[in-house]
């Protein structure tokens, strides 16, 4: 079965941008685990432009689902996941000044890094490492000591409508790779109602979708009870 996990980043960007508490993120997040969403997911920046560390504080006692808190684990990161323990946290490798995540880890080249970052945060959490859909990212997502792999599906959306299977034939390589190297899979990154379902159809023991940005923009079409549904549905092994 796969989950779904809402990242409610781009509602704290609706707050953000009037100031006050409206809407209210911690309002919306319980409400969205009342529709249906089996998880949380939160994205805190160094910036705060969207979500902020108060945020995550405020949202922990109250979720009742998995809590997601993904990032670029700086000492400030680090520190926050520390105190607050969510179910998992997810590294990425965010750079300071990128619009939204835009690559995964290089897991060779930053291993010895990440082989530090991941067993302190093993002590508290789960840990997942955001990757590009490449068979040597997720071994050596293994060797740094992960326990999940989130596949960043930016390439899969983008290609998606021109031609499907070729857009998924890396991720599904990717997701075999993960099942040799014992590694749980998710996914995330412009995932939405029209590619979704093809996506979670081909890509084998796919446990977690985080979706955030085009969940938000259908939820003002179809109301946030029902878009959640409709994305249950579109990862729904058996359809609703």
């Amino acid at each position: 079965m796969t989950r779904l996990s809402v990242n409610i980043n781009k509602i704290a960007t609706i707050r953000n941008a009037r100031g006050g508490n409206n809407p209210d993120i911690l309002n919306v997040a319980i409400d969205c685990e009342r529709f249906g969403a089996e998880g949380i997911t939160v994205h805190p920046r160094p910036d705060e432009r969207h979500i902020r560390y108060a945020d995550v504080r405020s949202l922990k006692p109250l979720l009742k689902t998995e809590f997601n808190i993904e990032g670029n684990p700086t000492e400030d990161f680090m520190r926050l996941v520390e105190e607050i323990r969510p179910a998992q946290v997810t590294l990425v490798p965010d750079a300071h000044n990128v619009l939204t995540s835009n690559a995964g880890w290089n897991t060779i080249k930053y291993e010895d890094i990440l082989k530090d970052i991941i067993a302190r945060l093993k002590q508290v959490s789960r840990v997942s490492i955001f990757v590009d859909p490449e068979q040597e990212m997720v071994a050596g997502a293994k060797r740094c000591g992960a326990d999940r792999v989130e596949l960043y599906t930016e390439s899969y959306a983008s290609g998606y409508i021109e031609n499907r299977e070729k857009a998924i034939h890396p991720f599904i390589k990717a997701a075999k790779e993960a099942e040799y190297q014992e590694l749980g899979l998710n996914a995330g990154h412009d995932l939405d109602l029209i590619n979704l379902e093809y996506f979670q159809q081909n890509i084998p023991n796919l446990m977690e979708v985080s979706i955030g940005h085009a969940l938000i923009c259908d939820a003002l079409y179809y109301g946030l009870e029902n878009t959640i549904q409709l994305y249950k549905r579109a990862i729904s092994s058996e359809k609703l």
